[in-house]
């Protein structure tokens, strides 16, 4: 379908865009003129040209491709836009994300055990008491300097970070690769998270998930699933290497997702919800009276400030999807940060409304491949604002916040606030 006197498709592929912000302007006129839009898929940044994808960004046609595996496949040409090496493909395939029912329900299923509600609810206190430590520090940090300091190096990449490294039996002298491992693979596109992108003997740059690139991180999976046969303790890693359903390559992969998506999507979400509640002030204040419930407020900071941004599909067969004649092999990339701005479901969307119900946000996804660890980063960041709320009495900005090079992650790197006293 064409609409008529439409306004040209406007870019929402280049990375360095979300450095300034997120295009939601842009997203606006592609969910009002052009919901299912054709986007060029440039070089950039050193990284190769592909060959062009359709952008999805009603909330409607999100959810419809995220639900229908059958025709929009995750396995196909897996789930990042950037196109695989086909040499990689069947690597990058073994991993839960990258699969379509039934092959994925089976191993869903056998991790699932592991993120019991119970193992889940027991690490609240620990949350709780490094959530404390790590608002203390920051501001006994502020005080002893100019009044600010950074969130994000102070509080929330350690609290992620430390989090998971707590639900994965990570010893405490290894969680450094943790943080190492995501910056490497999350934040590939930016120079200041991953250095400049490694390159192989043609001179093109090495996809960091690749074999090649992730063989460190799973000889070490592979010696702390020996040690947990071992020395068994109550953490997610035990589960896994105790099952003896897993195949070594499919423990790696799982170490892998988790890894990359536990820590990530907390270290994403959380400095993004702090600067929300910064940025609005009369909204922070319902928080902290109680006038909103915590767990309500959770949802609406993921609907306002998604960590992540696109999740790439595979067109089965051909097909319709917001008018547009998809064929069969082509990408369709759905748009997180766009369906949660959806006048069509959401009231006044570009309000932030911590009370706002119902919230049929998309940040953790829908359908087969809901995020599995949803609960988790839940918990994680109902107890950082919390605490926020409790150590700051004045949650201000102290400066521009960095932001990710990144189309994939909505990526906060820096978040400068004032500690009033």
């Amino acid at each position: 379908m064409t609409w008529p006197d439409a306004p040209p498709v406007p870019d929402v592929f280049d990375p360095r865009l979300y450095a300034a912000a997120v295009p939601y302007d842009a997203y606006r006129l592609l969910r009002d003129h052009h919901p299912v839009a054709w986007q060029e898929e440039p070089e950039v940044l050193g990284w190769p040209a592909g060959p062009g994808f359709w952008a999805v960004t009603r909330h409607a046609d999100v959810v419809r491709v995220l639900r229908d595996a059958a025709a929009f496949s995750s396995h196909l040409g897996a789930t990042q836009i950037r196109d695989p090496d086909p040499d990689d493909l069947p690597f990058i395939r073994r991993m839960m994300l990258n699969q379509d029912p039934p092959h994925h329900n089976r191993l869903r299923r056998l991790v699932s055990r592991a993120f019991t509600p119970g193992r889940i609810e027991r690490f609240t206190a620990v949350a709780e008491e490094r959530a404390r430590a790590l608002f203390a520090r920051a501001v006994a940090e502020a005080r002893a300097g100019d009044g600010t300091v950074d969130l994000v190096t102070a509080v929330t990449d350690d609290y992620a970070l430390l989090n998971l490294a707590d639900l994965l039996g990570v010893p405490e002298s290894d969680r450094g690769l943790l943080l190492h491992w995501t910056q490497r693979v999350i934040g590939y596109q930016d120079p200041d998270e991953a250095g400049p992108p490694v390159r192989d003997e043609r001179g093109a740059p090495v996809n960091p998930r690749s074999p090649a690139a992730l063989r460190d991180m799973f000889d070490y999976a592979q010696r702390l699933a020996a040690h947990k046969r071992r020395h068994p303790g109550d953490d997610v890693l035990t589960v896994l290497a105790e099952d003896g359903q897993l195949a070594d390559a499919e423990l790696e992969m799982f170490f892998f997702l988790l890894t990359v998506a536990g820590n990530d999507t907390v270290r994403a979400a959380g400095p993004g919800g702090l600067l929300a509640l910064a940025e609005h002030p009369g909204e922070c204040e319902r928080l902290r009276s109680g006038a909103v419930p915590l767990a309500s407020a959770v949802d609406e900071l993921l609907r306002w400030h998604p960590p992540v941004l696109t999740f790439r599909r595979t067109a089965v067969r051909d097909t319709v999807l917001g008018g547009r004649r998809i064929r069969a092999g082509d990408k369709v990339v759905v748009c997180h940060a766009a369906a949660n701005r959806d006048e069509r479901v959401f009231a006044d969307p570009d309000r932030l409304d911590l009370g706002r119900a119902p919230n049929p946000q998309v940040s953790f996804g829908d359908g087969p491949h809901v995020c599995l660890g949803a609960h988790f980063a839940r918990l994680q960041l109902r107890v950082l604002y919390g605490e926020a709320l409790r150590a700051l009495p004045v949650l201000r900005t102290a400066g521009t916040p960095g932001r990710l090079v990144s189309n994939f992650i909505n990526g906060i790197k820096a978040l400068p606030v004032r500690i009033t006293p």
